[in-house]
């Protein structure tokens, strides 16, 4: 790990569909929210297109003035009824190991509330290096610039776009809700099936860049 230390590489991730498969945990905080507003929501819907910020999502189903405090009242559920039933996805710890094997640093950079996607990782035993919420897409580029990222791992076109504006390798899975073609359009640099395959290709990729 000595020998590496001056090629050290700093990987960012998404959480939601990349590291995690929150979608039971995301279904159950809003059928919770549904049942305590009285409001209609497509729970199955909602969990179809993970990745943008929660508020986005609400807007289709609270009027403008009522989201923020909407918002607020669903991550309080989000804390008692999406931490347990979410699961990691294939690969996810083995994905953060192998950045670790090259000793190098594994940064989480998502949309989600920092708090909970903390919360998640803990539960699920998902050690990375620092954890950064609440950007998304062309934002995601602060933070990875911030933590010196060169490659940031996503399931969505929005993270493409922040991998992109933060000038590192766009590496996306094809786990969430965009497809192969969206992800290769949006300017995905690799494209892999799952983070199953990301150590096979990290260590190629490691070994280029030294």
């Amino acid at each position: 790990m000595g020998a590496m230390a001056s090629h050290t590489v700093t990987v960012g991730f998404d959480l939601d569909m990349t590291l995690i498969d929150s979608r039971p945990g995301i279904k159950a905080a809003y059928q919770t929210l549904a049942a305590e507003t009285g409001t209609y929501i497509d729970c199955d819907l909602t969990t179809t297109r993970l990745g943008p910020p929660l508020e986005e999502e609400l807007a289709y189903w609270f009027p403008e003035e009522q989201i923020p405090a909407v918002a607020d009242r669903y991550r309080e559920i989000y804390v008692q009824h999406a931490i347990t039933p979410t699961l990691a996805m294939p690969g996810a710890r083995e994905a953060i190991a192998a950045v670790r094997q090259l000793g190098g640093r594994s940064v989480v950079v998502t949309a989600k509330y920092e708090p909970n996607a903390k919360l998640h990782l803990e539960h699920l035993g998902i050690e990375a290096d620092a954890i950064v919420g609440s950007l998304w897409a062309e934002a995601k580029a602060d933070a990875l610039r911030e933590h010196g990222a060169t490659v940031y791992v996503g399931d969505h076109t929005g993270d493409v776009r922040g991998a992109r504006t933060a000038e590192a390798l766009s590496v996306a899975v094809a786990t969430g809700p965009c497809s192969r073609d969206e992800l290769r359009a949006a300017g995905a640099d690799v494209i892999l099936p799952d983070l199953i395959a990301f150590p096979a290709w990290l260590n190629g990729y490691n070994a280029d860049v030294v």
